[in-house]
């Protein structure tokens, strides 16, 4: 096939039939791979590997009939592949809470800088006794001290576990990683230049920068961003809020970047800031579909990056670094998470497998300083291949740690958590105009919890100010009900307007939970019919209670006693409810 670049008809075809061999890798190879009771993470790597250059890539050299089936230009994918690392972040702030990552300042500062600092003057003493340089030795250890914060978060994630200790701790360690991104990185820099500098002041002005672009991202955070969102969402709905989303995740990466940071970090900034908001839940499930995708394309990246032959000619010494690399790490981690995260063996277990693999950063730095010179072909391809296979091992780490930790799931902390995740026997309030908002004060005077859901952000505002848990976004949509917690509520009560997609939502709602008490509010006795087939236990129709009413007052001002009037408005309430 023919390797055309991008020209004026068009995309080349050798970029067409990579995308048609990525989307059947993640359509049908995968799930495959996932009914083999494989993780997902693990399965897109082992993907990469096999439609990779160094497996049915260079077969088909020889077979060209496999070239349909394997990707052909795998550089071409990256910056795809990188926005998924950003979506993941970026969600995992939304998570998360300014309050929750001050908490962790311990974690951060103490077992990340004690995981990270000390693996890799380990790594490069013992690099250093097998004959390296001491910058090169250096870098290695560096390089191969850090862990994937996708692959291990992706892992928590699909675990259900990064919300509960083990991941707050985790993601705690991986974010001291992030910082050290800079540092490293100018390091690899003066060990190229072999002259004497003023190291001191460089990184002094990395820090200097670095404090300005965070603090760029909290005042644009603060005054700005719920304002816009307002805006976008009043403006035209989900597409604005789309491209607005997207504007905050790379606006936000694109400035740590450019003061010598990670993107990642940029991206989590951004997610903290949005999570503060109340279109937090709409931007999750906006992004989810998209992040998943990505993440799978970086995943295949890290597969297509093995160099197979490589690893073959050398594998007992790169089997041999690799379990020595993770026992080190183990260690280390293990010793961190149990003197500053807290939550005794369990947690410290878990913890230190999930961050005892090497990460992708690894081949950034190698590969930085492989082009300066200061690290040979040689030692950068043997470091890479121990990051690239250690990272492999890191679905199977996970489900060891788990194992090995036993069913230790409540929070040992003990800390309260204000995520909508604890939430459990809430009323969900689908719209929050004129009724809803009866519907809220007396279920507040009743001290019930409640969460309400509206498209208008004005009326989210409003709801916000009466104290009561408030979010953004479209509660006809599943997944949206899926992360307001539906399956742990006592009750949904629709009170929109709009016929049509107040029976979208107890459809929705329905399907979700079948089990679960839904009460509308309808037009007439055919609103009232369609709530019901739609899956809805209980239904006020508005036609018909608002006549009832006027029926009530109409016989009290004829004389007819409390108790009659009641009786017969209660007769013809079920006869009217029986003819819709």
């Amino acid at each position: 096939m023919e390797h055309a670049a991008v020209n004026g008809h068009g995309p080349s075809p050798t970029l067409i039939k990579d995308l048609l061999v990525f989307l059947i890798a993640t359509g049908i190879l995968v799930p495959a791979l996932r009914a083999l009771k494989i993780p997902a993470v693990l399965g897109f790597m082992l993907a990469g590997i096999a439609l990779g250059p160094f497996a049915l890539g260079n077969l088909a050299k020889g077979v060209p009939i496999l070239e349909f089936f394997s990707i052909t230009t795998p550089e071409a994918a990256l910056p795809f592949a990188e926005l998924g690392v950003l979506f993941l972040l970026f969600l995992l702030g939304v998570e998360f809470s300014f309050q929750r990552l001050w908490a962790l300042r311990r974690v951060v500062l103490g077992a990340g800088s004690l995981q990270a600092l000390v693996s890799a003057a380990v790594i490069a003493a013992i690099g250093i006794a097998f004959g390296l340089d001491m910058p090169v030795a250096l870098i290695v250890g560096f390089a191969l001290a850090l862990s994937s914060t996708a692959i291990v978060m992706q892992v928590l994630i699909e675990a259900k576990r990064a919300a509960q200790p083990v991941g707050r701790s985790t993601l705690g360690v991986l974010l001291f990683q992030d910082i050290l991104v800079a540092p490293i990185l100018i390091f690899v820099g003066f060990a190229a230049m072999k002259a004497e500098a003023n190291m001191a002041g460089v990184l002094l002005d990395a820090l200097v920068r670095g404090l300005i672009a965070i603090a760029v991202i909290w005042l644009i955070g603060n005054y700005l961003l719920g304002r816009v969102f307002r805006l976008a969402a009043a403006s035209g709905g989900r597409d604005y809020l789309m491209a607005l989303t997207l504007l905050t995740v790379v606006g936000a990466a694109a400035i740590t970047y450019s003061a010598g940071l990670s993107l990642a970090l940029g991206a989590f900034l951004a997610g903290l800031l949005v999570g503060e908001t109340e279109f937090k839940h709409q931007t999750e499930v906006d992004l989810e579909p998209f992040k998943g995708l990505l993440l799978g394309l970086f995943f295949m990246t890290v597969g297509m990056s093995l160099d197979l032959p490589a690893i073959e000619d050398n594998i007992v010494f790169i089997l041999g670094g690799l379990a020595g690399m993770i026992a080190l790490k183990f260690i280390i981690a293990y010793i961190a998470c149990r003197l500053f995260a807290g939550g005794g063996h369990p947690l410290a277990l878990e913890a230190a497998l999930l961050l005892a693999p090497a990460g992708e950063f690894a081949f950034v730095v190698l590969t930085a300083a492989q082009s300066s010179g200061v690290v040979t072909a040689e030692v950068a391809t043997f470091a890479g291949a121990v990051a690239g296979l250690s990272m492999m091992t890191t679905p199977l780490l996970a489900r060891l740690a788990r194992a090995l930790a036993g069913k230790r799931h409540a929070a040992e902390d003990g800390t309260p958590d204000p995520d909508l995740s604890h939430l459990s026997g809430h009323v969900i309030l689908a719209g929050y105009g004129r009724v809803g908002q009866s519907v809220a004060r007396l279920l507040q005077h009743e001290e019930a919890t409640l969460l309400a859901l509206d498209r208008e952000p004005d009326k989210i505002r409003l709801a916000r100010q009466a104290g009561i848990h408030a979010y953004v976004g479209d509660a006809a949509r599943k997944e949206f009900l899926a992360v307001c917690e539906l399956d742990t509520a006592a009750m949904l009560i629709v009170t929109v307007d709009d016929a049509e997609r107040a029976a979208a939502m107890v459809r929705a709602a329905r399907e979700l939970c079948p089990g679960l008490t839904i009460l509308a509010r309808a037009h007439d006795g055919d609103h009232m019919a369609q709530l019901r087939e739609a899956g809805a236990a209980h239904v006020v129709p508005e036609a018909i209670e608002s006549g009832l009413q006027m029926v009530q007052i109409a016989l009290e001002v004829f004389g007819y006693d409390t108790e009659t009037v009641r009786d017969r408005i209660a007769q013809a309430r079920d006869e009217e409810y029986r003819k819709a």
